[in-house]
């Protein structure tokens, strides 16, 4: 069974561990499409004015540009460790137990731009590249999409897909059946679904603790939808085939009366 997350643009900087080794990442087969991109990450960031452009970069996030520079050489952290923000905080590694931690090290896998997918506990440096972003002579979802589409698929069993739709580009599954791509909406009292924004990332982090948490392996999609129930959690078919709809009662959804 796999897990799979995006990534987030935040990120912690800095780091305890050793410089970025690629042949200690998950999937070794994507070692040369991970040097490839890391070396068009290069390219770009020794023209700070295309990268700026190329990363969206305001002039309070210019620092981001040292940082790419910085990338093989930097300190690392975890994965999980690695990425903040509203999906990262509702999942909040940092509190998970050891034996959960242990469970997402096999189990949780969080797709970069820049790395492609990686483990949960994979050694990371800080980074600013995100699923849109042009890079010389590499267009992230053509480079990523078979290569990593293949290394996900050939993982087997059952793949609970939370990822975006962009970075869901960048590793494509294979067969529905064996693949659950969830999207979080919320339900109003007539039944009518609308998707959504910040409860959609912060949904998928809870989700993706209480499973972490259980140290449960599911088979299918029916295992799925069972621990899903006796965790709280409502999940139903969606629109398409292998989409299912993790809801949200709308009153939860809405943000509270007076709030600044």
């Amino acid at each position: 069974m796999l897990l799979l997350l995006p990534p987030s643009e935040t990120k912690v900087q800095g780091g305890t561990g050793r410089s970025l080794l690629l042949g200690a990442l998950s999937f070794p087969e994507l070692t040369r499409v991970r040097s490839r991109v890391l070396s068009a990450l290069a390219e770009l960031s020794a023209d700070p004015e295309a990268a700026a452009r190329a990363l969206k970069l305001g002039p309070k996030g210019l620092g981001e540009i040292a940082v790419n520079r910085a990338v093989r050489r930097s300190a690392t952290v975890p994965a999980i460790d690695r990425y903040t923000g509203v999906l990262y905080d509702a999942l909040d590694a940092a509190t998970l137990s050891t034996s959960a931690r242990a469970f997402a090290a096999e189990h949780l896998v969080i797709q970069s731009a820049l790395f492609g997918p990686v483990g949960a506990l994979d050694p990371i440096p800080g980074y600013r590249l995100s699923h849109s972003t042009s890079l010389p002579g590499v267009r992230l979802t053509q480079t990523w999409a078979g290569p990593a589409g293949a290394a996900l698929s050939a993982a087997g069993g059952l793949v609970v897909d939370l990822r975006s739709e962009g970075y869901a580009a960048l590793g494509p599954l294979g067969e529905p059946s064996h693949s659950v791509y969830v999207r979080v909406v919320s339900v109003d009292g007539d039944g009518r679904r609308r998707a959504l924004n910040h409860f959609n990332k912060k949904t998928k982090g809870l989700f993706a603790r209480a499973l972490v948490e259980s140290g449960v392996v599911l088979e299918s999609v029916d295992e799925l939808t069972a621990w899903s129930e006796g965790a709280g959690f409502v999940l139903t078919p969606g629109a398409e085939p292998g989409e299912w709809d993790l809801l949200v009662p709308e009153a939860a959804s809405a943000p509270a009366t007076g709030a600044r």
